[in-house]
């Protein structure tokens, strides 16, 4: 199986029980095609089994069209389609505000030529 990470607009989330089954759907949004959807095209992606409950509080404090970074599992579903299964979801400002920011280097004085003393000689 093949992962990918994907950033999206986050849409809903909809959890389902029946039957001593538990079920997790995320709905988020990407570029209209324009030739199907002219506003924003939806996607629907299952969420896996052991990532139910991480994902559904992770969406909880989302707001709608909010990007949100989403790690999904492509499995294969029926005539060798990609299913997605999602992972793990985080905002992606959250992501933003998390990562290291990259230290600056001092950068090295240059000696010119001429400007250092010479060195003692020995007579």
């Amino acid at each position: 199986m093949a992962r990918s990470i994907m950033e999206v607009a986050f849409i809903s989330a909809e959890k389902v029980e029946f039957d001593n089954v538990k079920l997790v759907k995320l709905f988020v949004g990407d570029e209209p095609d324009g030739k199907r959807d002219l506003g924003i095209s939806i996607l629907s992606m299952n969420v896996s089994e052991e990532a139910l409950d991480e994902v559904w509080s992770a969406c909880e404090g989302l707001d709608v069209l909010e990007p949100i970074r989403v790690t999904t599992e492509i499995e294969r579903g029926s005539k060798n389609a990609g299913k997605f299964i999602v992972l793990h979801v985080e905002p992606v400002k959250a992501a933003a505000a998390q990562a290291p920011k990259p230290t600056q280097q001092p950068t090295p004085t240059a000696k010119l030529a001429g400007t250092q003393p010479e060195p003692a000689k020995a007579n």
